[in-house]
């Protein structure tokens, strides 16, 4: 049976962009791989740390809502203790409580999102001048 966890991990700051997002793209695909299902993820990007890490004082933040086995944990966990990139995890199971408030920030479990249909844009209304207008006066007697 799935169940549903957060895990949140912070990555060294001296990595590149591209070396980040393939760290994230290691722990995404490792869900996935292991018959996982992610339900939302966010980028909390560069944030400053509470206390020092490893002489660093700020780490790059990323979450990831997912559904998974609860035996997956243990390996997920074994990951990161092995990434060097990695420099603090936490990975905890959501009771229903947790599950509802999720769902109110982040938006239900998502099947497939809809594809939104594109409306035509309007093509500009020529601009009228001043002197193409006509204006009619009425006299007054």
């Amino acid at each position: 049976m799935l169940r549903q966890y957060e895990t949140v991990f912070i990555l060294t700051p001296v990595l590149s962009d591209i070396q980040m997002k393939e760290a994230v793209t290691k722990f995404r695909d490792m869900i996935l791989a292991h018959e996982g299902e992610i339900v939302y993820e966010e980028d909390w990007g560069l944030k400053k740390l509470a206390y020092p890490i490893q002489k660093k004082t700020t780490g790059f933040y990323h979450l990831i809502g997912f559904k998974a086995n609860p035996e997956f944990i243990e390996k997920l966990e074994i990951q990161y203790r092995r990434d060097e990139r990695v420099i603090r995890y936490l990975t905890f199971a959501m009771d229903r409580h947790a599950i509802a408030y999720a769902e109110k920030k982040h938006g239900p479990a998502k099947e497939e999102a809809p594809v939104k249909e594109q409306k035509p844009v309007p093509k500009p209304k020529k601009p009228v001048l001043d002197d193409e207008i006509e204006i009619e006066i009425e006299e007054e007697d």
